[in-house]
């Protein structure tokens, strides 16, 4: 494993081999641990903050940094990351989180971290730097490169550097647990939330053995929680209120993917809710563990199987699949979506084809 110490190095690293694969802090050991005849590039050495200005809600830091102390900085001045960042605390960096285009619960009021990634700086295939976007957040000339890291998996580039948007943090947070009898009704349940004037910051469905539980969170000022939590039992014809230290660990066990049994593979689907009963009918009876975020628009599926089982039936229903989590393989999975255009892509930034392709 090459361990390069500054943007310089990394350079260098990129020119001497001829197969690549990026890494980070090794939360996603299946889209960082390295097949046959590829050689993984830690970046976590190039890391720390460059420029934080919490005025402008912003900040540049290098792609090793640790989500975590991004995390603790930005809270000493009341702001946060408002897309949750997946596996924080237990070691994931900016690079790979902006590499795998992972987003936690907080996605489904503000959006994935593509909607925060301001600007880029990343080495091309010929060990060439790069930059796209800008610091600032009326920046919008020009192609927009740093949307193209997004989910890239260390395809076309080697990420260096990144500049975010930030938000400030709620005052204070609740949620309320809706069980339901039926599938069919938590669905009903996330539709009646759509239509809503509510301002929801997540909203999860968790299948459960006879039914499902729905999920809601709200962030804002504290005086006016509670009224918000009468008018979403209304809405939802109930449901019990979780506040304070519980939860903030509820969603802290979400976004570290506590959930997910150690051992186990995870898979990133991007779906619609109105493909969520098929897929669940297509599970039902296995041992595979299921939540769905960001209102029903992504699944999330653990499995002590092997991934790969799962490719046959992500294709059949026209949907793809991410590995996150599991053995090193072939971390896409389902239908392959897009792959002409990202072709194009990677020919113009890595026309040596140094970075593995997943």
């Amino acid at each position: 494993m090459l361990q390069p110490a500054s943007i310089e190095e990394a350079q260098s690293a990129v020119r001497a081999h001829p197969r690549l694969l990026p890494r980070g802090g090794g939360t996603k050991p299946a889209l960082s641990t390295p097949t046959d005849g590829v050689t993984a590039i830690d970046l976590s050495a190039i890391s720390g903050i460059v420029e934080y200005e919490p005025g402008e809600f912003t900040f540049t830091a290098r792609a090793g940094t640790r989500v975590v102390d991004v995390m603790r900085l930005l809270e000493e001045h009341g702001q946060y990351l408002p897309f949750d960042p997946l596996l924080a605390e237990r070691g994931a960096t900016l690079g790979g989180t902006v590499a795998s285009g992972a987003s936690g619960p907080g996605r489904y009021r503000y959006g994935g971290v593509r909607d925060f990634l301001l600007g880029v700086r990343f080495v091309n295939g010929e060990g060439e730097v790069v930059r796209g976007g800008g610091k600032v957040v009326k920046n919008a000339a020009g192609f927009d490169i740093p949307k193209l890291m997004v989910g890239s998996l260390g395809q076309l580039g080697l990420l260096v550097e990144m500049s975010f948007k930030v938000f400030p943090r709620p005052e204070a947070y609740a949620s309320l647990r809706l069980a339901c009898a039926a599938l069919d009704d938590a669905l009903q349940a996330l539709h009646r939330l759509y239509g809503s004037q509510l301002d929801v910051d997540a909203l999860d469905l968790e299948p459960a053995q006879s039914g499902a539980v729905v999920w809601v969170r709200l962030g804002g000022l504290a005086s006016a929680i509670p009224a918000r939590l009468d008018r979403l039992r209304a809405l939802l014809g109930g449901g019990d209120a979780i506040e304070g230290l519980d939860e903030a660990s509820l969603w802290r066990g979400v976004r570290e993917l506590d959930w997910a049994p150690a051992g186990w593979s995870l898979i990133k689907v991007p779906l619609t809710p109105r493909r969520i009963p098929l897929l669940e009918q297509s599970l039902a009876g296995g041992t595979a563990i299921r939540r769905y975020s960001g209102g029903g628009q992504v699944a999330w599926i653990a499995s002590p199987e092997s991934a790969q089982s799962f490719d046959a039936l992500l294709s059949s229903q026209g949907i793809s699949g991410l590995v996150l989590l599991g053995p090193p393989g072939r971390p896409r999975l389902g239908a392959r979506v897009g792959d002409t255009f990202a072709r194009r892509v990677k020919q113009a930034l890595d026309p040596a084809r140094r970075f593995a392709e997943a």
